[in-house]
């Protein structure tokens, strides 16, 4: 065993004197800082060491490491009462309405029109699918047959008490153009959250369009909104679309192929776009108007 060695810490007594009345004139002083630190500076602490012969290593005694009983392992019994479950094998064999059960649980309906759960099988045709890709956090554009296209991204501001908020107003025109049109206006602190925004508020806004064979209007037609008035006429085939600004945008995802349209009051864009929607709802197809009165549609152009 190894003994232990005197601390060094005894030396420090002489650093420390005992404690004693510093009011008197000639009264003695602590050592100076100096020696101090040269003191603390020597200073070692040692542990005390242990040896072999301090280990307790009698369990080994009695232990043949060559024994060949310690190279086999021997597993426990089992408890009493203990009923070992079947082999997979053995189950019965699982229906196809269980496995379509299990599937749908972990998986959410499948694509074959049937649900066993009641769940909705339509709830993927509903969801804006997310492109694929590691870490992508993009949305794709929803397929339901519309175009979109921007007709004005602007920059607004909110004079609020802090000061200033800066967000862009987008409006958005959606249509099949197959005579199918809306138009919707979105406000986000981004300009594609924005333009996201206003297609969705267009897709609420869409209306049908009366078009004839020629892809043109059946008849004239005039529309206001606000300031903005706009007017529509049918044109030939062949004379395409003959307009401007958001009035021209509108017409084209409606499908129209030939028209003419003019802006007569204000030049804005949204009062513009919205103004030509009133417009063509003021439009009637010539069978509609014929089956109102009850009377054939050769009596309309007599």
């Amino acid at each position: 065993m190894a003994t232990a060695t005197a601390s060094p810490l005894t030396n420090l007594s002489a650093f420390f004197p005992a404690r004693r009345n510093f009011s008197g004139p000639s009264a003695a002083k602590p050592s100076s800082p100096i020696r101090l630190a040269s003191a603390l500076r020597n200073l070692t602490l040692s542990a005390p060491r242990c040896t072999s012969d301090s280990i307790d290593t009698t369990f080994f005694d009695n232990v043949n490491p060559s024994d060949p009983s310690l190279e086999t392992f021997v597993p426990p019994s089992p408890p009493p009462g203990y009923v070992p479950p079947p082999s997979f094998d053995e189950l019965p064999p699982e229906s196809e309405e269980e496995i379509a059960r299990a599937y749908e649980e972990l998986y959410g309906p499948a694509y074959s029109g049937e649900s066993f759960l009641g769940n909705d099988i339509y709830v993927m045709d509903a969801k804006v699918k997310k492109s694929g890709g590691f870490g992508s956090k993009g949305k794709e554009k929803v397929k339901d047959g519309f175009e979109e296209r921007v007709v004005q991204v602007r920059r607004v501001t909110k004079v609020v008490k802090g000061g200033k908020q800066l967000h862009f107003r987008v409006i958005v025109v959606v249509g099949d153009k197959k005579g199918n049109v809306g138009v919707g206006v979105g406000k986000a602190k981004e300009v594609i959250t924005a333009v996201q925004k206003s297609a969705v508020d267009a897709r609420r806004n869409i209306i049908p369009v009366p078009l004839t064979k020629y892809s043109t209007f059946p008849h004239r037609s005039e529309g206001d909104y606000g300031a903005a008035k706009v007017m529509l006429r049918p044109a030939s085939p062949g004379t395409g679309v003959i307009a401007g600004g958001a009035v021209r945008i509108v017409l084209e995802m409606a499908g129209v192929e030939n028209a003419l349209g003019k802006q007569l009051g204000s030049n804005n864009a949204l009062n513009n776009a919205r103004a030509t929607v009133v417009a063509v709802q003021k439009m009637r197809q010539f069978r509609d108007v014929a089956r109102e009165r009850g009377i054939p549609m050769e009596e309309l152009w007599k």
